[in-house]
């Protein structure tokens, strides 16, 4: 006898208003009142990070239920991308609309774990937007590609407070995605998809026609 097959059940997720609620919709700046907008959301099983069109990251822990901010010293600009990664301490990438990156190594309460915020920079190398970001599992390795197509390498060092960044990467067109597994770097531009072997620096295209 055949086995009746489960009815699928829609579901409908209300709007998330105790995070909502917590990040303003106005700030002032002198006698001009601002809007914000939300630009940029990652989340993982422990935060929501969401950035903002005022340089301003908003990040949510689910276990407290708290509201966090963290932003850029100096001028004020947009947040287009964050990402999350949770290895053996919460870490946080951040670019923004000028091609800042910058790390924030968060607080944990856990024993053994970091007990001061600490904050890494990716010194000056891109010089436009940046539009996708990349972590290795462990939390050594940070990728960071614009919309010129440049992509940047910079190497952690968590225990010693060091962050070395490198061009690794030039493309003719703007980066949409980055992931990084096992020593290849997945690149995905306006134009094409390629694989980015880091240890031989070698590239092997994903297919043999542009995208259009």
């Amino acid at each position: 006898m055949a086995s009746v097959a489960s009815p699928v059940i829609f579901k409908e997720f209300c709007p998330l208003y105790y995070l909502l609620n917590a990040i303003p919709t106005k700030v002032q700046k002198g006698f001009r009142s601002i809007v914000v907008y939300l630009t940029a959301l990652d989340t993982n099983g422990d935060y929501i990070a969401v950035g903002s069109s005022i340089g301003m990251l908003y990040l949510y822990c689910r276990n407290l239920n708290q509201m966090k901010k963290y932003n850029f010293e100096g001028k004020c600009e947009s947040i287009t991308f964050v990402k999350l990664l949770s290895c053996f301490d919460d870490l946080v990438a951040v670019g923004t609309a000028s091609g800042r990156v910058a790390v924030f190594q968060l607080v944990s309460s856990l024993p053994g774990r970091n007990k001061q915020l600490r904050r890494f920079d990716v010194a000056g190398i891109h010089k436009s937007s940046i539009t996708a970001l990349a972590w290795s599992p462990n939390g050594m390795k940070l990728f960071s590609g614009d919309d010129k197509g440049k992509i940047v390498y910079s190497a952690l060092d968590l225990d010693q407070g060091i962050c070395n960044s490198s061009l690794v990467l030039e493309e003719p067109s703007s980066i949409v995605q980055l992931d990084y597994n096992q020593k290849v770097l997945l690149v995905s531009t306006l134009q094409r998809t390629l694989l980015f072997y880091t240890e031989e620096k070698s590239v092997k295209q994903v297919g043999t026609q542009p995208r259009k």
